[in-house]
């Protein structure tokens, strides 16, 4: 039997995904200027893709264009950070208990979690522990509340690359993480949803201490 081809990504795709990671794991820090020739020799294209690529990144909210500025990596402040994870704090925490009342699968979050613990660097472990969120939400029963928490997936994830690399909490989070699933494998919904809120919390206002975060209220949600 004839194997079929795997598709070759576009070249917008692999600048826009070799870039992105490159923000999301502190090789290009905030504030730095994106040039689009030296990014094109990096990546052996024209410029063209790499425009493209740009205009997607500033659309996510990883990258700012300027007319006088040009392209740079989005700048992350207490604002950013109070905007982002006032989306994930009202959401996320419900999206998993809904994961977990409709009994879905978590084996992709155990697989990220285990990923995360036996990274070999931090660029590693934190595409794993974001791939351990997404693998909380994705499973709700909704697709519209998964996607809008795919759309502020990455810039919380830029928000956590600058905090982390002023102050490592990686073992705290860990184990935050290893309880959030252990109550979700339980069967504890409420109980799952009360522990991520205060997860994402308390990160946000270690990072931002002057960040007000959303309370919770007394039935568990956000």
């Amino acid at each position: 039997m004839t194997s079929v081809p795997t598709p070759i990504p576009s070249r917008t795709q692999y600048v826009l995904e070799g870039i992105k990671h490159r923000i999301l794991t502190g090789q290009l820090t905030p504030g730095q200027a994106l040039v689009e020739t030296e990014l094109a020799a990096q990546f052996g294209v024209s410029k063209t893709p790499v425009r493209e690529a740009l205009k997607t990144l500033a659309g996510t909210g990883l990258v700012v264009m300027s007319q006088y500025k040009g392209v740079t990596v989005r700048m992350v402040d207490a604002d950013m950070a109070r905007e982002v994870y006032d989306v994930r704090l009202l959401l996320e925490p419900e999206a998993l208990r809904r994961t977990v009342c409709r009994g879905a699968s978590l084996d992709a979050a155990r697989t990220a979690l285990t990923r995360a613990d036996d990274a070999s660097d931090t660029a590693e472990r934190s595409l794993a522990n974001r791939e351990f969120h997404r693998a909380l939400y994705v499973p709700c029963g909704n697709p519209l509340l998964g996607r809008m928490l795919d759309e502020v997936r990455d810039q919380a994830a830029l928000v956590s690359a600058v905090a982390w690399a002023a102050d490592p909490s990686w073992e705290r989070e860990a184990s935050e993480h290893r309880e959030i699933l252990r109550l979700a494998l339980d069967g504890d919904a409420d109980g799952a949803a009360r522990a991520l809120h205060a997860h994402i919390a308390s990160f946000v206002e270690r990072a931002f201490p002057d960040v007000q975060v959303e309370a919770q209220g007394e039935d568990g949600q956000a």
